[in-house]
């Protein structure tokens, strides 16, 4: 007649029988739970979800040159010239540091029925992993004295080395994926597109009052609401997130 399991036989044998399952989950970018637009964001050191939310982690470095890498770094360069509107570039005192963002957002995104406004700081994130900002340098403050320290790529550091676009990021639009592309997603998990549709100007008399619209992308053929980056105030959003959003931490 078989013995009964002891008190400390039980809990071995479950535990056994666990690890023959495969808990693990996948590193980086899992292809079954990650939506293929999200793995856009190339500058992301790691896209997962959860079916709810997609947490997408960067350290916030551009991938291209700027005065404002130390003059140690590969992609540091001796800028000068003019930038954003022709402007000529004055340097600002802050260097570019490492960061480590954790950006949180709607897998689903819909709109809210209240509407926030954007913070100060990360609203959302680049392709190449950069934080957006929004069309302000302080609190209701312009960005009319911040354009001049704009590098010929049109970013900047933050106190503190958090390097961000207000504007159009032109690496992105010129140098990688044009200006009709996807070029990231703000905390509301809706994308964001360059200052063009199909090789042409967006009129902004199309875009509403957060700076969007909505109809069928390359990217979303059934159609989505999208914001678009454009050559005037506010250059990326407008009365505050469409949708509801997520969180950003760093």
């Amino acid at each position: 007649m078989p013995r009964p399991l002891t008190t400390l036989a039980l809990p071995l044998l479950l535990a056994l029988a666990c690890s023959d399952k495969n808990t693990s989950q996948p590193a980086g970018n899992s292809s079954t739970t990650v939506p293929e637009v999200y793995k856009k964001i190339y500058g992301a050191s790691s896209i997962t979800s959860d079916g709810t939310w997609l947490t997408i982690r960067s350290k916030g470095l551009p991938d291209h040159k700027s005065p404002y890498y130390p003059a140690t770094n590969a992609l540091y360069e001796n800028f000068s010239g003019t930038t954003f509107r022709g402007v000529t570039f004055q340097k600002n005192p802050n260097q570019i540091v490492e960061k480590n963002y954790v950006f949180k957002i709607p897998l689903k995104p819909a709109e809210a029925a209240v509407k926030q406004a954007t913070p100060l700081g990360p609203i959302g994130v680049s392709l190449n992993g950069v934080p957006f900002f929004n069309q302000y340098a302080g609190p209701s403050q312009p960005l009319t004295n911040e354009i001049v320290s704009f590098d010929r790529y049109w970013g900047h550091p933050a106190p503190g080395g958090f390097y961000h676009y207000h504007v159009e990021p032109i690496y992105l639009t010129v140098e990688k994926v044009g200006k009709s592309a996807l070029l990231g997603f703000l905390l509301d998990g809706f994308p964001v597109y360059g200052p063009e549709e199909n090789g042409t100007l967006v009129a902004e008399a199309s875009l509403d009052a957060w700076h969007g619209h909505k109809h069928a992308t390359t990217d979303f053929s059934a159609g989505i609401y999208h914001y678009h980056i454009t050559g005037n105030d506010p250059y990326l959003n407008g009365a505050g997130f469409y949708g509801s959003p997520g969180t950003v931490s760093q």
